[in-house]
């Protein structure tokens, strides 16, 4: 399914497709030989050279003066979305009213569901319809307590605004100070098609990716990243499923018996987690929204597997947004 999502649209961009993982990074980092006295000027050096490439890339994207003016925007379009062996679509709406206002509306017009928002207001997470928890069963695992929810709504308004951050990298090549990023030039990544300059970025909570920026347009081609693998859906046994846990917590057969009351537990690691894998948004296919150019298509792939296509067909900028898409749902 996957093969058929890369092969039912290609890109015409000549940066769409391109494997990172073989560029060469040049010009970038000082080497092992290199004193520590020279970390300073050297740090001096790439923060002046990063910033040069933003602002070469903002100038290709429209011009400081006609970014710096841009309060609003609406963006629709659709996006294909790979679950599994089911290629699933989505037709979307996002609004934004920068520096701290996002949100997304689907529609899933392949599945018997209402539509959802998803983003913040400030420090408020905005979710529609609201999250309800899971009712209590006999002999099940208790409600989540409201300390739960709410530890549970900070992880997602923090997920949301990461997302939202690098978003406004691939449009604008921008910060805002809803997520703020700093920047730090590493060098060029050579390929075949040409070059690109390469920043890392860093912003709250650990947020970390790297930015690419065509250096011959200016504008930009790829974020990567870092992250979790996501969940399989409908993979693996689960409670009550052949192969996973029993039910009611009883352990498997053939498992040992618990040390007696009172006898020392044998300490236990905790399970580790699966290693991070890679994440890149590939931004490709620009046109002109009212003298702005802005990308038309992004691809998204994780550990080299494309997982969405998203096409933008219409952006509005500085169009009037609706201001109850960014309460949260009571």
């Amino acid at each position: 399914m996957e093969q058929a999502l890369r092969s039912a649209s290609r890109p015409s961009s000549r940066w769409l497709f391109l494997v990172w993982a073989l560029v060469a990074l040049v010009a970038g980092r000082p080497t092992n030989g290199q004193s520590a006295q020279a970390g300073p000027a050297q740090n001096q050096a790439q923060s002046e050279k990063a910033t040069s490439v933003i602002s070469e890339a903002r100038a290709a994207i429209g011009g400081e003066a006609k970014l710096a003016a841009v309060k609003t925007f609406i963006v629709t379009g659709r996006t294909r979305q790979v679950r599994g062996d089911n290629l699933v679509p989505i037709e979307f709406e996002i609004q934004a009213e920068l520096p701290d206002k996002f949100a997304r509306r689907d529609e899933f017009p392949a599945q018997d569901l209402g539509p959802t928002v998803t983003g913040f207001n400030g420090d408020r997470f905005v979710q529609i319809p609201a999250p309800q928890p899971p009712p209590a069963r006999p002999g099940g695992p208790p409600p989540p307590t409201p300390q739960q929810l709410e530890a549970a709504a900070r992880v997602q308004l923090l997920n949301t605004k990461q997302d939202f951050a690098r978003l406004m990298l691939g449009l604008f090549a921008a910060s805002y100070p809803s997520h703020p990023v700093t920047f730090a030039y590493v060098g060029q990544a050579e390929a075949p098609q040409g070059r690109a300059d390469v920043i890392d970025v860093k912003g709250p909570a650990n947020f970390a990716a790297r930015f690419f920026v065509d250096a011959k347009t200016h504008l930009p081609v790829m974020l990567s990243w870092q992250a979790q693998p996501p969940p399989a859906r409908g993979r693996g046994p689960g409670p009550g499923r052949p192969g996973g846990p029993p039910p009611g917590g009883a352990p498997p057969a053939g498992a040992p018996a618990a040390p007696p009351a009172g006898a020392p537990s044998a300490a236990v690691p905790p399970p580790a987690g699966p290693p991070p894998v890679e994440n890149r948004l590939y931004f490709a296919e620009y046109q002109s929204f009212d003298g702005v150019q802005l990308p038309t298509r992004i691809r998204r792939a994780v550990a080299g597997d494309t997982t969405e296509e998203t096409t933008f067909d219409r952006f509005r900028i500085n169009a009037r947004v609706d201001p109850r898409r960014f309460e949260p749902a009571s």
